[in-house]
């Protein structure tokens, strides 16, 4: 029988950001990204559910201890990404469009490296209320 089980924690930040191609004019960038590409920036309230399969330890019935999770998140993304233009502020976007879908792969990245690798781990970034993301699909 199949014990995984899926656990889930939930955070959020907030951060502005600029979709902006440097190798496109102005006129290409705000035909593709249209008020995304605001020179002046402007910032979204993200969502994050970081989710974890595996089957809970038989000496402590966690799949992930959910307050270390939740201590990697806010160390490892949180203190990174919170109130910070990602354009600028951040080295993970100095080369990379801050996409949803880049900012999504980059939280995956950073929280992959630290999360016991026999455990799954997805991420779902809701940049608005009805716009999110998930890595990997499935």
């Amino acid at each position: 029988m199949d014990k995984r089980i899926a656990v889930f924690r939930k955070e959020h930040f907030n951060a502005a950001h600029r979709l902006f191609n440097p190798k496109w004019d102005m006129e290409k960038n705000d035909e593709v990204f249209g008020k995304c590409n605001n020179p002046s920036f402007h910032g979204h309230n993200y969502e994050i559910v970081v989710k974890v399969v595996g089957e809970p330890d038989p000496e402590t019935g966690y799949v992930i201890d959910m307050k270390a999770l939740s201590d990697l998140i806010k160390e490892n993304v949180l203190t990174k990404l919170d109130h910070k233009n990602l354009n600028m502020d951040t080295e993970y976007f100095r080369n990379l469009n801050p996409t949803a879908e880049n900012i999504c792969l980059v939280i995956y990245e950073i929280l992959r490296k630290k999360i016991n690798p026999i455990l799954q781990l997805q991420v779902r970034l809701y940049e608005t209320e009805r716009n999110f993301v998930e890595y990997p699909v499935g």
